[in-house]
């Protein structure tokens, strides 16, 4: 569970339906239907227009990552487990390492070490892993880039709601009784526009951007180890290199 993105969302609305409360408005004012199917319609529509399907689907699965992944990955018990298979890897060889594979929890690792195992040179392993990181990163910026591309088009899709809810006050002059409900869609839809775009899409898409770079910084933190202990480099100063991707 994330607990900051929770926070986050909770104490937005907060803020905002407390706000309104306290300026004396009724909650039941921004709820219009006709608003959110302008806004939440038209920037998935827009969005949909931007990215292929596969690429907003795959964005709305990251959503599990943005609120229910846990923080930082492990340094600590990552760097304890290397140092342990580079003595092991020093003693008896790279091959000794094989039973090991199955207690390595992060694919990532498991899959570089067992590279190294087969007997990949260095510098070949290093190419391929990071090529490997540059598709992966490309990826996942794109799953960011489709919250960021429809935090960009909410706002505007709330000013087109809001110009239809004033030409409908305008055709109904006459009618007074009709006035405020098109007034009210105008304001709001502008209101949800700016909102979800500033309180949802655009957080969402920074937190996966900074999860990405944590995570591109642990897979470089593993092609150094992994290729540390291919190379036989001592345990002790294998640990002082990986311990300087290690935020103090």
């Amino acid at each position: 569970m994330e607990k900051a993105s929770l926070i986050g969302i909770a104490l937005g609305v907060s803020a905002l339906v407390g706000g309104t409360l306290l300026e004396g408005g009724n909650i039941t004012f921004i709820l219009q239907p006709a608003a959110a199917l302008i806004v939440f319609g038209g920037t998935l529509g827009a969005t949909l227009l931007s990215f292929t399907l596969r690429d907003v689907l795959f964005a709305l699965g990251s959503l599990k990552e943005v609120f229910f992944k846990n923080e930082d990955p492990a340094y600590d018990a990552c760097i304890n487990q290397i140092i342990s298979l580079a003595h092991l890897s020093r003693k008896k060889g790279l091959v000794a390492i094989e039973p090991h594979l199955m207690d390595i929890n992060d694919p990532f690792f498991r899959k570089t070490i067992s590279l190294a195992i087969d007997g990949i040179s260095p510098r070949l392993l290093r190419e391929t892993l990071e090529e490997e990181n540059l598709t992966f990163e490309d990826f996942r910026l794109r799953q960011s880039r489709v919250f960021e591309t429809a935090g960009g088009f909410a706002p505007t899709i709330g000013i087109i709601g809001a110009v239809i809810g004033l030409i409908h006050v305008m055709q109904n002059l006459a009618e007074p009784a009709k006035l405020g409900q098109g007034i009210a869609v105008a304001f709001v839809a502008t209101v949800y526009g700016v909102g979800v775009a500033n309180l949802l899409l655009l957080p969402i898409s920074k937190k996966l951007k900074n999860s990405l770079m944590r995570e591109i910084k642990f897979r470089t933190m593993i092609v150094e180890a992994v290729i540390g202990i291919q190379s036989g480099i001592n345990p002790h100063y294998l640990r002082e290199k990986l311990l300087a991707f290690v935020e103090k």
